[in-house]
């Protein structure tokens, strides 16, 4: 390999080798997605900065009831943490639905936004629990909502030399449930045909007080269906008012043709499965 690898202890140098270098640097954790660039040609740096050593980017930790997960921290960490169980038990299970225990036990999470792949599992479940990253430059320090991270596939809105230190998941509100469920079509480490986050959470008298739905894998970025919210929104959620709101998330995909199905095919399973996924929250 024909780069230069550097190992920092502390975030200041990480950024200032991030300055130093420009757009001869890529920054990497677990460095999963990044082999899978290189050996594809796709990425070739001249210099790469590690930062499993920066301390200060890893853990897991409660925060007035949010959810603080370091940038570093594994999916398996993520995924066997009581604190990621006790906010979210959906959460922990979209951890838990990315590829297989050793891709989990390398890849972080920080990694995994920066990476931006639509196909991947926590994405849309943090989509969905209305979170945001905590982003670092030498210019300062910024929250980034999850809505406005990701721009098109492998592409968000972090500048040049700004990492991701943490997602942070504010607390649910009493009452809401949450689902995440996917669609593999072969082994468990391929990527998913279609996935889908959903939060819900109903009034006094039964009817939606508040409801996310989003959509993986069916898209450039995870894609928010808020005409499927909206149409469940203040409505009693029986049978027909969640087929029609699962038809309207349908027709939110925008999908491509390729090895997990046609395009017309991702659509008519991202309906399938959004009303599975909202029917799981309102039994």
């Amino acid at each position: 390999m024909s780069y230069a690898y550097h190992e920092p202890s502390e975030l200041d140098e990480a950024l200032a080798l991030l300055a130093r270098h420009g757009d001869d640097a890529h920054a990497v954790a677990g460095a999963t997605a990044f082999m899978l660039l290189y050996r594809q040609g796709l990425l070739r740096p001249s210099h790469v900065v590690g930062l499993r050593r920066v301390r200060s980017l890893g853990g897991i930790r409660d925060d007035g009831g949010a959810l603080v997960i370091g940038a570093t921290a594994t999916h398996r960490e993520a995924e066997r943490s009581p604190l990621v169980a006790r906010h979210c038990a959906a959460l922990a299970r979209a951890f838990a639905s990315v590829a297989t225990v050793r891709v989990r036990n390398q890849a972080t999470v920080g990694g995994n936004l920066a990476h931006a792949d639509p196909a991947q599992d926590p994405p849309a479940m943090l989509l969905a629990l209305d979170a945001a990253v905590t982003a670092v430059s030498p210019g300062g320090t910024r929250e980034i909502p999850l809505a406005e991270l990701f721009v098109d596939v492998l592409t968000t809105s972090l500048a040049p030399g700004e990492l991701i230190t943490a997602v942070r998941v504010p607390a649910l509100a009493p009452g809401t449930r949450a689902a995440y469920v996917k669609f593999l079509p072969r082994t468990a480490d391929d990527y998913a045909t279609v996935s889908v986050a959903a939060t819900l959470r109903r009034s006094e008298d039964g009817r939606v007080a508040d409801v996310r739905v989003v959509l993986g894998a069916v898209g450039p970025t995870p894609i928010r269906a808020t005409s499927a919210e909206d149409a469940l929104r203040g409505a009693a959620p029986d049978a027909a008012r969640i087929a029609e709101a699962a038809a309207l998330a349908r027709d939110a995909a925008d999908p491509i043709d390729d090895v997990r199905g046609s395009a017309a095919y991702k659509r008519e399973m991202a309906r399938v499965w959004t009303e599975r996924a909202l029917r799981s929250l309102v039994a």
